[in-house]
């Protein structure tokens, strides 16, 4: 999957949250300063080029929504992040976050749990 720019990314996040919308939907979710209407419409029919973004046609007006699950397109991401930076370990990325990112001892023992939950699953199935 191709990686977006923080631009398209930006417009993505706008459209997961509200699944379909105009041009001026979308712009009317972007904080202040707002980009011009025409940037936006660029920026979504270069999604739609790159298969992100479908749209339905009301007469000359488009209706644009997510062809890529959020789910998916974070999926991809991370793994690509994992392999970037980390070399596939996945215990080198817990460890990383963990320790820059300064976690309390309650956050650690609530990832734990999370851990505890997918060992035990896995052994269910």
């Amino acid at each position: 999957m191709k990686e977006l720019t923080k631009a398209e990314e930006q417009v993505m996040q706008i459209l997961w949250d509200i699944e379909s919308g105009f041009v001026r939907d979308i712009l009317e979710h972007f904080p202040e300063p707002k980009p011009a209407y025409t940037t936006v419409s660029t920026i979504v029919r270069i999604l739609e080029e790159k298969g992100f973004v479908g749209h339905r046609a009301f007469g000359k007006a488009h209706e644009y929504y997510p062809l890529v699950e959020k789910s998916a397109y974070t999926r991809a991401m991370m793994k690509g992040v994992m392999h970037k930076y980390f070399g596939n370990s996945l215990r080198q990325m817990v460890s990383f976050f963990s320790s820059e990112r300064g976690m309390t001892v309650s956050e650690l023992e609530e990832l734990k749990r999370i851990i505890d939950e997918e060992i035990d699953n896995k052994q269910e199935s």
